[in-house]
């Protein structure tokens, strides 16, 4: 009996020390993948073509960036010039998942169709029933499921298009990637596609136009870099189209939008000095953690679009609205609203309800 003990505590032992090595060589694996993926990033931002960008914007992504796996974009969403891109091949020539950012989609659709309507709620849980602003501030999956459901295959993709997803953006760079839109779906597919973007495949650029029609109006602009003193000196906005939704539908958007940045999923952009406007993403994608978050401030006549797209353990905790809301703040004395203009104010967040509600 004594010997069976013995051997079975033996074999206890090394089953324990093998999985504590197989823990360990996983560990040194992920390690090893994340740093060669920073470094991939930082050789990737110093090959950036930086001709025409304005320099203390891209000197303040930079510094938000730092040394993390990530690309931003900023830009004009007015005109559509943009004043840099931090790891250009990142940002238009890779597609990633847009996880929660398909959201804005899927919201313009709904308010489009006439699926959602502002004023009312829909129960989301045994506790809650939401509306708009609240299901795009917590960006609540199981809202969004419906109202995809709702809207269908066919109008989603509408709707997707019309915003700009799957078509090149026409900037002037070399090699810019169209994205992708997914194969027909249907039944929970579909909603799953509404909340998390399951088969799209957007770019950092892409998200910067949508964001921009978002806070324009409904114009798809052209983005473009002025590469020439002419150029900056006479910029020229170009307008790929007019997007037909009713003016009140985009205004019907901006509380959610508002919302995620001073009490939920994307509070990490807070700026008390003016008005920011998001939209978080959190998700598995391309072989681990994608986070992203697009954005425009201020909210009156806004002069900067804000996208941050990062990837493995940069990707979780919400840090590209971190990123975003540095980038704003190391920006405010040229392109922000002055004090007590268009004070933002935090309204105290319902923890409970933020932990229900909350589903990236």
């Amino acid at each position: 009996m004594r010997r069976i003990q013995t051997r079975n505590r033996h074999a206890l032992e090394v089953a324990r020390r093998r999985a504590e090595a197989a823990r360990q060589a996983a560990i040194a694996r992920q390690r090893a993948l994340e740093k060669s993926m920073r470094d991939e990033v930082q050789a990737l931002i110093a090959r950036d073509d930086t001709t025409g960008e304005d320099l203390e914007v891209r000197r303040a992504a930079i510094n938000a960036l730092g040394n993390h796996i990530g690309t931003a974009v900023v830009m004009d969403p007015m005109t559509g010039r943009i004043y840099s891109i931090v790891n250009q091949e990142w940002a238009l020539r890779r597609g990633f998942k847009p996880c929660s950012t398909i959201k804005l989609v899927t919201g313009v659709a709904g308010l489009g169709e006439k699926v959602i309507d502002p004023a009312n709620t829909a129960a989301v849980s045994d506790r809650y029933n939401i509306d708009l602003t609240d299901a795009l501030a917590y960006s609540n999956n199981t809202y969004f499921q419906q109202v995809g459901g709702r809207v269908g295959f066919e109008k989603m993709m509408s709707y997707a298009r019309d915003l700009g997803l799957g078509e090149k953006t026409g900037i002037n760079a070399p090699n810019e990637y169209s994205g992708r839109l997914p194969y027909e779906k249907t039944g929970f597919a579909l909603n799953r596609m509404s909340s998390h973007g399951d088969d799209f495949e957007v770019t950092a650029v892409q998200l910067a136009t949508l964001v921009s029609a978002m806070g324009n109006g409904g114009k798809l602009l052209v983005p473009r870099v002025a590469r020439t003193a002419g150029e900056q000196a006479k910029f020229k906005t170009k307008v790929r189209r007019q997007i037909k939704l009713e003016p009140e539908a985009w205004r019907q958007m901006v509380p959610g939008m508002v919302g995620a940045v001073n009490y939920g999923s994307g509070k990490k952009a807070y700026d008390p000095l003016q008005t920011v406007a998001g939209k978080t993403g959190t998700c598995i994608g391309q072989g681990g953690w994608l986070g992203l978050f697009t954005s425009y401030a201020p909210l009156a006549n806004p002069r900067l679009a804000v996208v941050v797209i990062s990837r493995g353990p940069d990707a979780r905790r919400h840090f590209p609205a971190a990123v975003a809301g540095r980038i704003y703040r190391e920006l405010n004395s040229r392109f922000g609203t002055p004090v007590n203009l268009q004070l933002a104010t935090a309204p105290s967040a319902d923890d409970p309800k933020a932990a229900e509600l909350n589903e990236e």
